[in-house]
């Protein structure tokens, strides 16, 4: 069953962090941390792998301190999941190189 409210029924939170979250609803901490190396990703990379029959879209960033490799999104064919890992990786390679026009 999929519930459906109307625009009225949704009030935005007033705590930090709370975006319109239910009451008793986890909120994540998204800050890095402090000894992490999260602004100097050095070079980023797409994987595309078969996995149970789909094709899985993987980025790959390299930081200084390590290593950080995370799904995506699968897909049903290799061609789509080629296209998608394309895009990715040039909005990714975008992100790292930063605005064009500094």
């Amino acid at each position: 069953m999929i519930g459906v409210a109307d625009e009225r029924d949704i009030e935005p939170s007033d705590t930090p962090g709370g975006g319109g979250a239910a009451e008793g609803a986890p909120t994540w901490d998204t800050r890095p941390r402090e000894d992490s190396s999260a602004k100097e990703a050095l070079a980023v990379d797409t994987v595309v792998v078969e996995e149970r029959g789909r094709w899985a879209v993987d980025i790959v960033v390299v930081f200084a301190d390590g290593i950080v490799r995370k799904r995506i999104d699968t897909h049903h064919t290799k061609a789509r999941a080629e296209l998608s890992a394309r895009m990715i990786k040039r909005a990714a390679e975008r992100d790292l190189r930063g605005p064009l026009n500094d």
